[in-house]
């Protein structure tokens, strides 16, 4: 799923077929179907008036599979491969009990009067992919980035009961952010390299997004340089015009190789500016590390063309086989990115969306389809037995019943190779719902949300992608705030990036008119606030941001309410006489 980097439309899992990837000769055809465009439709007045998009200029087609869309295939966010021995991974902690069963469906709870129940908990995500004007913006341009169309998209993202955004700030080794290491992305303004109109977008949607509660996670295309749909010129600041030493052409794309050390230090140079330079909740690094294979004119797949790198490390006595070589660039990627982004800002939370398939000689019996191992040069495995990740979000692109790619077979695969206990928060295609051939029902979707509530150890779960939800089609916004989403769930806690900080203090409470007045306790904004309301015998919860000061009585006869900081860490609770 996601993959702000775009969902590789050359992903084949991502589509969401039931079949394995699709044979050489047929799969152009595949994959041009894969890549089908979003038409965008008004959210009905159940998720607010207007719609999530109006305002926004109608959708251009989304590019063939394969170029710069990326929904289909793979999905988008994926991880690495694992790197040779490094540094210590964290000492293992138990799995952890699952946060958000049933619970995480309703606010509303009976049992004692003086106590509340513990929150409900469950990551509630959606991808916003800007690669093609996937999601955000819709049409590139100079004013793409009008701060009314953003606020009127997290409005509707916290009414509908999500919880977590996965913005893609760097589609093709551009920028949707003001920065000086690369250029502004032709997908916001129209033309690589020139700046939009109102000021600096990942700003405005950081902000925009936590005084609404929302968290708002950075999504990296760590090593594509162009995507295929790329219209406009590459600016004299992009890496293929500065560093051309570094990129490969490959089919319709360009593409930084992961076998060039300076390459990947560039990426991870980026990724360190923007978490150094904005309060985001997370990076997030997709499946995109060598790219999806391409056919050739006699339908066998293009080979990667990485020789010089590859000749220089077989010239300083390099042993490792290619195919091993090539994982190996991948994941000593992935280590470095842990290790960098946690020496920079310890709470920062790293993402990764792999393919949803695993390593071939581990999958469960049954399992059949493209090989991320041996494709991408993904040992995802290993990333979990190293702990090198803070949440992995495989994407689970198929439908319960499909027989060699069952979804919860595969769901559970991820969850039995977790010594970590990291989270878990698979990704879904609610894009394949009312759109292709053989389209989804909204069924679909709300039967997989049902299904990981049922998993110990699964906390919650992303879908691809907004504009979806966002056009509500067939239903499935409206469906999940009334079947699924029926209150507020707070984030699961990630413990082990506390640093052994403190949690938060307690919040002050004083009476008001019609409420109540809340005060950190200890000075420090939280990110929310957990709030449980008394009232005709049960307790009602709340999470409002954690800049709200005042707590209307709604009925309540009594209040309890907690602070909740950026990790998900709830401090002591507070009370209301009564």
């Amino acid at each position: 799923m996601p993959t702000a980097s775009a969902r590789p439309a050359a992903s084949p899992a991502a589509a969401g077929t039931p079949a394995a990837w699709p044979p050489a000769a047929p799969r152009r055809q595949w994959l041009r179907q894969v890549g089908a465009g979003l038409a965008a439709r008004a959210l009905p007045a159940a998720l607010g008036a207007g719609g999530l998009l109006a305002g926004c200029a109608p959708a251009p087609r989304r590019p063939p599979a394969g170029t710069a869309g990326e929904p289909p295939a793979t999905a988008s966010p994926d991880p690495a491969t694992e790197p040779p021995a490094g540094p210590a991974a964290a000492s293992p902690e138990p799995p952890r009990p699952p946060e958000a069963r049933d619970a995480a469906t309703a606010a509303d709870a009976a049992g004692d009067p003086r106590e509340p129940p513990p929150a409900p908990r469950e990551w509630r995500g959606a991808w916003i992919a800007s690669v093609a004007n996937i999601d955000w913006p819709r049409r590139a341009g100079p004013d793409a980035a009008d701060p009314a169309t953003v606020r009127r998209l997290l409005d509707q993202a916290a009414t509908l009961g999500l919880n977590a955004l996965v913005l893609q700030v760097r589609p093709a080794a551009d920028a949707l952010y003001a920065g000086a290491l690369e250029p502004w992305s032709e997908f916001l303004s129209g033309r690589q390299g020139r700046a939009p109109r109102g000021g600096d977008p990942l700003a405005l949607w950081v902000g925009e997004a936590h005084r609404r509660g929302l968290e708002l996670h950075a999504w990296f295309n760590p090593f594509r340089a162009r995507a295929a749909g790329a219209a406009s010129p590459p600016d004299p600041a992009h890496v293929s015009r500065r560093r051309p030493a570094w990129v490969r052409p490959y089919g319709r794309q360009l593409w930084m190789d992961p076998g060039e050390p300076e390459a990947a230090e560039h990426t991870l140079a980026v990724i360190e500016d923007v978490a150094r330079r904005y309060d985001i909740d997370g990076v997030h690094v997709d499946d995109y590390f060598y790219p999806y294979p391409v056919p050739g004119p006699d339908g066998a797949d293009l080979p990667f063309p990485d020789e010089p790198a590859w000749q220089r490390y077989r010239a300083a006595g390099g042993r490792l086989a290619r195919a091993d070589w090539r994982r190996d660039n991948v994941d000593r990627f992935v280590q470095a990115l842990d290790a960098r982004v946690h020496a920079l800002r310890p709470t920062l939370r790293l993402s990764i969306s792999p393919f949803g398939i695993g390593r071939p000689s581990l999958r469960p019996p049954g399992i059949e389809g493209f090989s991320q191992y041996d494709g991408l040069y993904a040992d995802v495995e290993r990333w979990c037995a190293e702990g090198w990740f803070d949440a992995l979000l495989p994407q689970l692109y198929w439908p319960i019943d499909a027989p060699a790619q069952a979804f919860e077979v595969l769901a559970d695969h991820w969850l039995a190779h977790n010594p970590h206990g990291r989270h878990v928060w698979p990704g879904l295609y609610a894009d394949r719902v009312g759109k292709g051939a053989r389209p989804w029902p909204a069924e679909e979707i709300l039967a997989q949300v049902a299904a990981l509530r049922r998993r110990p150890g699964c906390s919650g779960h992303c879908h691809f992608s907004l504009s979806v939800l966002a056009e509500d089609r067939s239903g499935l916004a409206t469906r999940l705030a009334r079947e699924r989403y029926r209150g507020p769930a707070l984030v699961p806690a990630t413990p082990w990036r506390t640093g052994g900080a403190p949690p938060p203090a307690a919040p002050r409470l004083a009476d008001d008119d019609d409420g109540w007045r809340i005060a950190p306790g200890d000075g420090r904004t939280p990110r929310r606030w957990a709030v449980w309301r008394h009232r005709a015998g049960r307790w009602h919860f709340d999470a409002p941001p954690g800049d709200q000061a005042r707590l209307p009585r709604l009925g309540a006869e009594r209040i309890v309410a907690s602070a909740v900081d950026a990790l998900g860490i709830e401090g002591p609770r507070s009370g209301s006489p009564g």
